[in-house]
């Protein structure tokens, strides 16, 4: 006890400790930046770890991929394999895919790095796209939160090609089908393709560069690129703050949570561990990703039943149920079969995301400030939206295994490739009008439980026999949820623009012309009024606004 004394400053903190946080106090001035964010508050809901799981996956990527780097080998030069492996010995290969046998056979702890890293791969891009299905179902891009949702957008890009040019290293037969495809779709540009082609891969393909350049890309460029937006990211995260979601003393003035430290940090700590914890687990007990049973890559071998990473299965189904068409035209051919599936897919989500927050502010005219995560049955049109373009994914994901659906289920290819094609069309209408009428449904099932009460479970029977549950007023917590909902603001004078009367009241500036009446309409089809609490007629229970009834922006909508 004596000597813990005398090792530690009157208020119990170790010497150590105290010395070098007045040192670095009294010549960088951190004392009050520490004190002032320490004591950050962070709300606390499940959701906000989904990001989380994806920082984690990255930060395991960085380090495992760096224990890969030492061993393996970026050449396309050939080798006969001496390794231990018995039934490739003496097969000719390239040294990337000799150095990753290598690696998986003779590197203490090599294979269980190699499958973590795959293993962390897909759970990073997997936590990406939950996390941005998060942000997007709750409204969490809305104002000031713009710039932040655009930068993880162009980290999900980024992590889409820095997944292919790592899956592609291996150099086995499996990664080199995807890179054959990746040509393919390179070389069908118009114009520009061929040198395109000719430049990434040193020449005909497959050429001598490919591997070290992508190489380079892997594990330089893109990664140093990531950690600038996840800085980037979590500072804007940092000054932002996360949304929250409306619950009892919680409004767009205030954050109510746990602090950074202890709560936050503790739980994030124990959190990453999890993580890794799991990782780790499926690496040491789930096998992904083979190459021994691949064999080396060559142009002219190809092998059934290949698929790739599910983050790009989209793409391969999008090319399997696209009609062979093309268009010959002065001595020019466009592959239509190949540049549609290649790349409309992707312009229709990534075009769509990094628009839609424009466009709903265009509609609504709502510039406010919104703190509060919405939720997704309180915007019915933008659920509905994000629920058909699940669905156009989804497809396209399913399809890009109709080989395996057909093998397995023993339906004919040409049968499941006809179901692709009227789906994709199909799939998205249908997934669009179910989802809004349930939100619908579950709006008007809140504003009756707000309006009406909750069961109770109390029966009692009335003077003439009939037996009837007694409804109780709903309780704070319960009601809470409901009555925080933001309205979604309908343009003022929108009902006006809608008239094609050239009398009477002038339309509204930015609502003139057609362009103008489609904005009006459109907003007046998007805007939900709130769910509100208002005294009864009798003074007692609740009413509740329902749908249909309009509630306007208090600021003109331009």
């Amino acid at each position: 006890m004596l000597r813990g004394r005398a090792m530690s400053e009157p208020g119990g903190v170790p010497k150590v400790v105290a010395g070098v946080s007045r040192y670095l106090d009294d010549r960088l001035g951190l004392g009050n930046v520490v004190r002032r964010n320490i004591r950050k508050v962070f709300p606390d809901h499940w959701t906000f770890l989904l990001g989380e799981i994806a920082l984690y996956s990255f930060i395991i990527l960085l380090l495992t991929g760096t224990f890969l780097t030492f061993w393996f080998q970026p050449s396309m030069g050939h080798v006969a394999y001496t390794g231990p492996y018995a039934p490739l010995r003496g097969v000719m290969m390239s040294e990337a895919y000799a150095s990753t046998l290598h690696i998986s056979f003779e590197v203490r702890g090599g294979l269980l790095m190699r499958q973590i890293h795959h293993w962390a791969a897909l759970l990073f891009v997997g936590g990406l796209m939950a996390h941005l299905l998060r942000i997007f179902f709750t409204g969490a891009y809305r104002k000031p939160r713009e710039l932040n949702y655009h930068i993880g957008l162009v980290m999900f890009a980024i992590a889409l090609v820095e997944g292919l040019t790592g899956y592609s290293l291996p150099d086995d037969l499996l990664s080199g089908a995807g890179l054959r495809i990746t040509q393919g779709i390179l070389i069908g540009l118009p114009l520009v393709g061929t040198y395109l082609s000719f430049f990434l891969f040193g020449g005909e393909y497959p050429g001598e560069d490919v591997i070290a350049r992508f190489f380079t890309i892997h594990i330089l460029l893109l990664p140093g690129l990531l950690v600038a937006l996840v800085t980037a990211h979590l500072t804007l995260m940092w000054v932002q703050k996360h949304t929250q979601l409306a619950r009892k003393g919680r409004t767009n003035m205030n954050v109510v949570g746990g602090p950074f430290f202890p709560s936050f940090m503790l739980k994030s700590g124990a959190f990453f561990m999890f993580t890794f914890a799991i990782l780790a687990g499926l690496g040491a007990a789930v096998q992904i990703n083979p190459i021994w049973l691949f064999g080396p890559y060559t142009p002219a071998d190809i092998s059934a039943g290949s698929q790739p990473d599910f983050y790009m299965g989209f793409l391969e189904g999008s090319l399997r149920i696209m009609p062979g068409w093309e268009i010959n035209f002065a001595g020019y051919t466009l592959p239509l079969s190949v540049l549609i599936p290649g790349l409309l897919p992707l312009a229709l989500i990534f075009g769509g995301l990094i628009v839609y927050p424009s466009v709903e502010r265009w509609i609504t005219g709502d510039t406010r400030e919104h703190h509060f995560a919405e939720r997704p049955r309180d915007n019915p049109h933008r659920t509905a939206i994000g629920m058909a373009a699940v669905t156009f994914y989804g497809v396209l994901w399913l399809l890009g295994a109709n080989d395996e659906i057909s093998d397995h289920f023993h339906i004919p290819l040409f049968a499941i490739t006809w179901f692709g094609r009227v789906a994709i069309f199909a799939g998205p209408v249908l997934a669009y009008v179910i989802t809004y009428r349930l939100c619908r449904g579950l709006r008007l099932r809140d504003a009756q439980m707000i309006g009406h009460g909750v069961e109770s479970g109390v029966i009692k029977r009335l003077p003439e026999g009939e037996f009837t549950e007694i409804d109780v007023p709903a309780s704070d917590d319960m009601a809470a949820p409901l009555l925080g909902a933001e309205a979604i603001p309908e343009l003022r004078g929108a009902e006006l623009a809608m008239d094609d009367a050239e009398d009477g009241e002038p339309r509204p500036k930015g609502l003139r012309g057609r362009i103008g009446r489609l904005r009006a309409r459109m907003s007046r089809a998007y805007s939900e009024p709130p769910i509100t609490e208002v005294p009864g007629a009798d003074g007692e229970g609740r009413k509740a606004v329902t749908a249909g009834e309009s509630y306007h922006r208090p600021d003109q909508g331009s």
